[in-house]
């Protein structure tokens, strides 16, 4: 409810609702990160089904890398 649209559409400025609540860094069973407020983003079903698992498979972030996996911000 704080964040009712997709972080990652926000991104990308498009306003879309959110349907997911997701847990921005893989808690791997620890439970303090698990049960963190702070750990939580809201993502729509498109984004958390297709980026959000690539991201996690790669462990590259499509925010700092293009589809090329050449870095698309910072310092080179």
């Amino acid at each position: 409810m704080a964040d009712p649209l997709c972080a990652y559409c926000l991104q990308d400025g498009e306003y879309v609702p959110a349907t997911i609540v997701d847990h921005a860094k893989q808690h791997q069973g620890e439970l303090t990160l698990f049960w963190s407020w702070d750990n939580c983003q809201s993502l729509c079903k498109p984004c958390h089904d297709s980026r959000k698992q690539r991201e996690e498979k790669s462990g590259i972030s499509l925010d700092t890398t293009g589809l090329d996996g050449y870095p698309t911000k910072g310092t080179w």
